[in-house]
């Protein structure tokens, strides 16, 4: 129990309150809800561009041709039809090379940029891009200029995203191992919530332009929690060892914590001994190159091919409406999320077992798996699984083993920042390389 007395601790009664209310909050985990909202902030941003292409899409379409010539017509149209169709490629491509650039720069210039300053500065900076994007919505533009606007917005949201992720990350592992788990949960959270909001909009019959509106106000309002998360999470953290430790909160107990909390620089975790980058790397190259491997077999088959895959039960019916918004990228989405949090309580194999890795080699089963369902337009190979009810399987597991090892590979050993910078690194270099492989993966089918 938390108490004060009252007579004897000489501090303004405002700052006892504050600091009351953040023993309360730590004694229903506040640590941990922080850190799980922290890692919905990271992909949330990503998952409502990537779940809003129909808008975007939508948009392209060019609707200034009246009064123009038929060959002006036709010259525009073929303009706008190779926007519409270069949309999801180049999105995917101005997303993952910012993300792999910014999070190898995380990785070299951590220790000589406060993890404050670019924490607080990542939420700021793309909590700004979902304003503008909240308010373009209602703005007319031509296609070629909100197709520029749309991927320079895209670059600045990964950017930031991967300084972000790659500090959350790192301040992680200045923590105990439990630590990650609401991270990768959080994160896994953010797909489901994106895809939930998709499958709202269509079933609420709204226009494109209002869906879409809604999508972002809530990308800024999650943004705005995170940022106002972070702010108290450096003092809260000095609280939750102090109550793991089983000291109560009295007098002397309250002082030192008053103390911690009127001073920033004492009570920020951006401290770590001093390892050199190489004999960290060492120590977690097996996990890094896993968890590269992991995402880059994910990312090459989703959403590339899995996104392409038809109904073959209800064509034209209202299944076949929902089939890929469910049983794509909402399925995918609940699962991924289902096997990040379990390793919250069952982690097998063990990080050092060689049924990791092996877990990890055996995933490229999917790669075939998919191109073998009714992906259209094909040309290459024949469809072999006919059934929806393949296609939902493959996806349960695929997207659950995908949840879970790489929540098994992201758990870090905890000498300093510079080890989950890394891992940040090659789970970046992961998402990359399965985007670039994607477009192997496509034209094969």
């Amino acid at each position: 129990m938390y108490y004060i007395e009252s007579s004897t601790v000489n501090f303004p009664a405002v700052r006892q309150i504050k600091v009351l209310i953040l023993l309360y909050f730590e004694r229903y985990h506040g640590v941990w809800l922080i850190f799980f909202l922290l890692g919905l902030g990271t992909l949330l941003p990503w998952n409502f561009f990537m779940n809003a292409t129909m808008y975007f899409t939508s948009r392209l379409k060019n609707s200034s041709l009246v009064g123009s010539s038929a060959n002006q017509t036709e010259a525009a149209c073929e303009h706008c039809n190779i926007l519409e169709a270069k949309f999801n490629n180049v999105m995917t491509l101005c997303a993952m090379l910012p993300l792999l650039v910014c999070t190898c720069l995380n990785s070299f210039l951590h220790a000589l940029i406060s993890q404050r300053l670019r924490v607080m500065g990542s939420l700021l900076f793309i909590m700004l891009i979902f304003i503008i994007t909240t308010i373009l919505v209602k703005v007319p533009l031509k296609p070629l200029p909100f197709f520029s606007i749309t991927m320079v917005k895209i670059v600045i949201i990964n950017s930031f995203g991967a300084v972000l992720q790659g500090s959350l990350f790192g301040m992680a592992g200045l923590l105990p191992a439990s630590y990650t788990t609401p991270i990768m949960s959080g994160q896994g959270l953010a797909g489901t919530f994106a895809a939930f909001a998709m499958i709202c909009a269509i079933a609420s019959g709204s226009e494109l332009d209002d869906a879409a509106l809604g999508y972002f106000i809530t990308a800024c309002v999650v943004i705005f929690l995170s940022i106002l998360s972070y702010t108290i999470l450096p003092k809260l953290v000095n609280m939750h060892f102090c109550h793991m430790n089983k000291m109560c909160f009295c007098n002397c107990c309250l002082r030192h914590i008053i103390l911690l909390y009127s001073k920033d620089e004492a009570t920020d975790p951006n401290t770590e001994h001093n390892f050199s980058m190489m004999e960290i790397f060492k120590k977690i190259w097996a996990l890094a190159l896993s968890v590269c491997f992991t995402f880059t077999v994910t990312i090459g088959t989703f959403p590339a091919i899995t996104a392409d895959t038809k109904s073959s039960i209800a064509e034209g019916g209202s299944w076949d409406l929902y089939f890929i918004p469910v049983s794509c990228f909402l399925l995918f989405n609940l699962c991924d999320w289902g096997g990040r949090s379990l390793t919250a309580v069952f982690m097998w194999p063990e990080k050092d077992s060689i049924l990791l890795p092996v877990s990890i080699v055996c995933r490229l089963v999917f790669v075939p798996l998919f191109m073998l369902c009714n992906v259209q337009p094909r040309v290459h190979l024949p469809v072999f699984f006919h059934h929806d009810g393949f296609f939902i399987v493959f996806m349960i597991i695929f997207a659950f083993s995908n949840g879970y090892l790489a929540s098994l590979c992201m758990f870090l050993p905890h000498e300093a920042e510079t080890a989950g910078a890394i891992m940040a690194f090659f789970l970046s270099l992961g998402l990359a390389s399965g985007a670039a492989l994607s477009f192997l993966f496509r034209a094969l089918v």
